[in-house]
């Protein structure tokens, strides 16, 4: 690779996970499956799982003000607060969670945890086999969003939380609020479901499969197992990549076209850029998201979740979406992002009409932005404005 595509001079990890030498932070730990297995929905079993989580708040007297918060696939348990030792960066909802925001920690117990499956604490295939105590890598089991649901089951239960008074997630996060109000009926009070979808498209398949592909073909993927590589030995190169093709699909034509025009970002040997090797400020900003992921993120864990996301159908095993979506109880928020590319308004907007409750405080909510899908992060008021207004018709 010519080193113009060398992001950042300083070596790069074997593995961007957090992991038991470097300081927890906020992070709390729930172990479960210690006496017996944890069975997954494709017929295998973990042992010993743990689940990294945060919370911020108090939790009421007859725990019924808690809310649980989901997190995207590249997220993690720091919905909010500050960039610390253990958390490399604020939180990834600043605005939205928080003392006075819509979802007000002075009034509610927010729960955060990271899935299973991941690489910020939670068992994934970065952490340690229970049998001889080397990373699980490829040995790790396909998980699903239902089994990351039925692991925050745990959590729920060990903090003594019946219900939620709500569940919220945007993206995979509102894959994950979706499976709790169907698997869970009777524990989901509210559900706001933000930018997602009841099943993955072909076209969500797609930018997935393109990823992953970047990602296997580095040779330092070594088959999984490059946990015992010096730094800048393991897939950085590939991680990258894949990051850097998803983050195209979560913006737009018109925001590209409005922060980087065709702007160039270095010129090599001539003043016009006509050089093979000069690039557009665009490809510095997908470098930049490339080695930002790299430095924070396991490159199993973004197959495993990823292969997760392509999975999700809420519809089977029960009888189809519908009659899967039938099983909601809750008042349910759906909100779309009006240039989202990646989770079009569509999926959003079947997922509201479905719903047979007949509850009149369902309702759905469209954002208009020209951040495309990353617009459920970004655009932080009109997110606050409808989650806040949706938590008091529902109180």
């Amino acid at each position: 690779m010519p080193e113009q595509y060398r992001y950042n001079p300083a070596p790069y990890p074997v593995s961007g996970g957090w992991n038991t030498d470097e300081p927890a932070g906020h992070r709390q730990f729930h172990t479960f499956a210690t006496d017996r297995p944890f069975s997954l929905e494709g017929g295998q079993s973990l042992r010993n799982v743990t689940i990294a989580y945060e919370t911020w708040g108090t939790l009421n007297a007859d725990a019924s003000n808690a809310i649980l918060v989901c997190h995207a696939w590249t997220g993690d348990s720091h919905v909010s607060g500050p960039a610390a030792k253990g958390h490399a960066s604020p939180g990834w909802w600043e605005g939205v969670v928080g003392p006075g925001h819509a979802i007000d920690t002075n009034k509610y117990f927010v729960v955060c945890s990271n899935v299973l499956g991941g690489c910020q604490g939670s068992t994934g295939p970065a952490s340690p086999h229970p049998d001889d105590g080397k990373p699980y890598a490829l040995r790790f089991p396909v998980v699903t969003i239902r089994d990351m649901v039925r692991a925050q089951a745990h959590l729920a239960d060990a903090l003594g939380i019946s219900n939620w008074r709500a569940v919220v997630g945007g993206s995979m996060g509102g894959m994950q609020a979706l499976e709790w109000a169907i698997t869970f009926p009777t524990r989901v009070r509210a559900l706001v479901a933000i930018a997602t979808c009841a099943e993955a498209s072909p076209q969500q398949i797609a930018w997935g499969a393109i990823g992953r592909r970047a990602l296997l073909m580095d040779p330092a993927y070594n088959n999984g197992d490059y946990y015992d590589a010096a730094n800048d030995g393991g897939p950085w190169t590939g991680l990258s990549v894949a990051r850097m093709i998803a983050q195209v699909t979560f913006r737009t034509d018109v925001k590209f076209n409005e922060k980087f025009g065709r702007r160039l970002a270095d010129r090599n040997f001539n003043s016009d850029g006509i050089d093979l090797f000069s690039r557009f400020e665009v490809e510095g900003y997908l470098d930049h998201h490339g080695d930002r992921l790299t430095r924070r993120f396991d490159a199993n864990s973004y197959l495993y979740i990823g292969k997760a996301m392509d999975l999700h159908d809420v519809g089977r095993g029960r009888g189809g979406i519908s009659e899967a979506l039938g099983r909601i109880k809750a008042p349910t928020l759906t909100v779309s992002i009006d240039s989202d590319i990646l989770y079009p308004a569509y999926q959003q907007e079947k997922i509201q009409s479905h719903i047979s409750n007949r509850d009149q405080r369902n309702r759905h909510a469209v954002i208009e932005s020209v951040e495309g899908h990353d617009g459920f992060l970004i655009e932080v008021t009109a997110i606050s404005r409808e989650i806040s207004q949706f938590l008091s018709e529902t109180n």
